[in-house]
């Protein structure tokens, strides 16, 4: 799997492993590989095996004119079928069998040499593409372990000098058991994770939460867990667990956050992808 820097892109991860898989050429030469997610098979209820022989049937037929993954060629118009609305109405091929079939030479595509059924076994593949891009849900992850485990050791100790806050001894002991790798890599690149500091990769409660004081100008201060913040409001949950949102103007009231994963966030701005991958590489190693 290729992680994106975050700082550039966010923690997103992309990934797609196949049910049929086949060599497809197209049109600039390039070789590329084909494939439908086997949870959007299942999701999409399309037949397991008829995907499998359309997909195989797509890359020898169609692949050089709309692209491997069915989402068309760069400069030319009207190859993109994952969001043609024949492949998004289609139903048991009623759509796509005639424009396979008989072809469109205004557009210039010639007729099909496909029988019927291998129409509606390419049918089938492309349904399933176009629902997978469509339902997030259905991703599955490709091995993120391409990094070298020594320089990502070397990066633990040095240049990202990790080594300051944890230890492979302490805190870090075993986590390479406790989590998979893609759970491994999305915990440490965003360990405090989303609103409310959730577990970036679990959804559970971190506990290195960040906190916020709020001073209001009677002098008053509020502290506790902090929930939300943005140019105009701060909320948080006081001492009492009661919820408290306050009103932000400039600088008024006054705002402190701490956040115990800011070197994590700082070091957002400076991670390479191979840096990322060689520490993800690295921590799985640590049983």
């Amino acid at each position: 799997m290729r992680y994106v820097n975050p700082a550039l892109l966010g923690a997103a991860f992309i990934a797609a492993i196949s049910v049929s898989t086949a060599a497809a050429q197209t049109g600039s030469g390039e070789k590329a590989t084909i494939s439908a997610t086997p949870a959007a098979v299942t999701a999409s209820r399309e037949d397991a095996a008829a995907v499998a022989r359309g997909g195989t049937l797509f890359a020898a037929n169609c692949a050089k004119c709309h692209g491997a993954t069915a989402k068309g060629m760069t400069g030319k118009d009207n190859t993109d079928l994952v969001r043609s609305l024949y492949v998004l109405d289609d139903e048991k091929g009623i759509l796509l069998t005639p424009p396979i079939r008989d072809g469109r030479p205004d557009k210039g595509m010639p007729k099909s040499t496909l029988t019927d059924a291998e129409i509606l076994d390419v049918a089938a593949w492309l349904r399933v593409q176009s629902y997978g891009a469509g339902h997030r849900t259905t991703y599955t992850f490709l091995d993120v372990l391409t990094g070298d485990p020594k320089k990502g050791e070397a990066y633990f100790n040095g240049a990202g000098k990790c080594n300051t806050c944890h230890s492979v001894t302490g805190d870090l002991k075993g986590i390479g058991s406790r989590y998979s790798p893609q759970q491994l890599q999305g915990r440490w690149l965003a360990p405090g994770g989303g609103r409310g500091g959730r577990g970036a990769a679990t959804g559970t409660p971190s506990r290195s939460q960040r906190t916020v004081t709020v001073t209001l100008p009677s002098g008053e201060t509020v502290s506790g867990p902090l929930d939300r913040i943005d140019d105009f409001s701060v909320t948080l949950h006081d001492a009492s667990g009661a919820f408290r949102s306050f009103t932000r103007n400039g600088d008024v009231p006054k705002v402190v956050v701490n956040d115990p994963m800011k070197a994590h966030s700082d070091l957002l701005r400076t991670y390479t992808d191979a840096d990322m991958h060689n520490m993800t590489a690295y921590l799985v190693t640590l049983k």
